[in-house]
């Protein structure tokens, strides 16, 4: 199948003409075509706390394209939450659903002084508590994959259930090993069809290399691989930043060249990233604000300030216990492809929600 067809399952698009010209006059030509796109907005809502907040129906959000609302049509709520005897909790309306996790270990650490060997510290410490989350918090339901990137991107491990097996990727996504450094020319083993994967929609081998050598295009073609995931995928992204200066600016930004289409895919395959910052919080860096701006972009959360690790990844994990889908009908001119921004917010100011900043539509969507 391909990938236009499966991402259909999340967004519908179809060509409406003018009927009232088209009844008068049949030979008239079509004029004036748009293309009616059904946009699903997948929405997170926490209150002051953290905590999911659940309830809520079409009047509760507000939803903005190019500064005007639109008329949601509809809204329902998927869970994952689990009662103490290990049975999924489902109230009336509710939809039972999966979490997806990629923890992305972003290697940029060097040895040899005061700092470069705090950082390692800092990753081989990132790591412990990415096992012991798997150990202690991960859901029967819950699938997560493991890459890591130096100057390629490396799929530790697929989407997986296997507790094992994603531990054993963790630490080697810690450690900088290659996974492809003793598979055969048969190439990576790949999931069982119908499983979510990765692998399955990536170059592999020396095309993964050469399509990877920058960092955007690794985050890039991973969400292309979980486009076809219908739902909420969350990218816990252990970074020190990669933002760089450009033109005398104080602060880092992404390259433009790269970071938008780096964050148009994000957006557009359900892809929130949650930046998890490797720096001790005794060192101030720059870096901050553009892993700040990059969890905002994907709705997201930037993680800066923590005394261990295992506190983003429980509150990442809280927050994602359940989310909202939002649909709404939005019109494009039929012959036009391009990125619609969206702005999603709560009527209630005490919610806060986080959400996608946008979608490709027309042919830009089936690249």
């Amino acid at each position: 199948m391909s990938k236009k067809t499966l991402f259909l399952l999340w967004v519908v698009s179809f060509i409406a003409a003018p009927w009232m010209t088209m009844a008068q006059d049949p030979s008239a030509e079509f004029e004036g075509m748009v293309e009616v796109t059904e946009v699903l907005l997948d929405v997170v809502a926490v209150d002051s706390s953290g905590d999911a907040v659940r309830g809520l129906g079409k009047d509760d959000f507000i939803v903005l394209e190019n500064g005007e609302p639109v008329d949601l049509s509809g809204v329902s709520y998927y869970t994952t939450r689990y009662d103490p005897n290990g049975e999924i909790v489902v109230e009336d309306g509710d939809v039972p659903s999966s979490r997806y996790f990629i923890f992305f270990f972003h290697d940029q650490l060097r040895t040899g002084s005061s700092i470069g060997n705090r950082l390692v510290r800092q990753q081989l410490d990132a790591s412990r508590q990415s096992r012991r989350w798997v150990e202690e918090q991960m859901l029967p339901s819950d699938w997560v994959a493991v890459v890591s990137y130096d100057v390629k991107l490396k799929v530790q491990i697929d989407y997986s259930q296997d507790r094992y097996q994603i531990l054993e990727a963790i630490d080697n996504a810690a450690r900088n090993r290659d996974p492809e450094k003793n598979v055969g020319r048969q190439g990576r083993r790949l999931p069982p069809s119908g499983a979510p994967s990765l692998l399955r929609h990536l170059p592999q081998g020396k095309e993964l290399r050469k399509e990877t050598k920058r960092i955007y295009d690794g985050i890039r073609l991973v969400a292309d691989a979980s486009a076809y995931i219908v739902g909420r995928k969350n990218m816990l992204m252990f970074t020190i930043g990669f933002g760089e200066f450009r033109n005398g600016t104080p602060f880092p930004t992404g390259d433009p060249r790269f970071y938008p289409p780096m964050e148009q895919a994000l957006n557009d395959a359900n892809v929130a990233v949650y930046t998890i910052d490797l720096t001790p919080t005794e060192f101030d860096h720059a870096q901050r604000e553009f892993m700040s701006e990059l969890a905002t972009d994907t709705g997201g959360y930037y993680y800066g300030t923590f005394l261990n690790f295992i506190t983003p990844l429980t509150e990442i994990a809280a927050e994602n216990v359940g989310y909202y889908v939002l649909s709404y009908q939005s019109e494009h001119p039929a012959a036009e492809s391009g990125y619609q921004k969206v702005k999603v917010k709560a009527r209630d100011k005490k919610i806060k929600v986080r959400a996608r900043k946008g979608y490709l539509y027309g042919s830009s969507g089936d690249a």
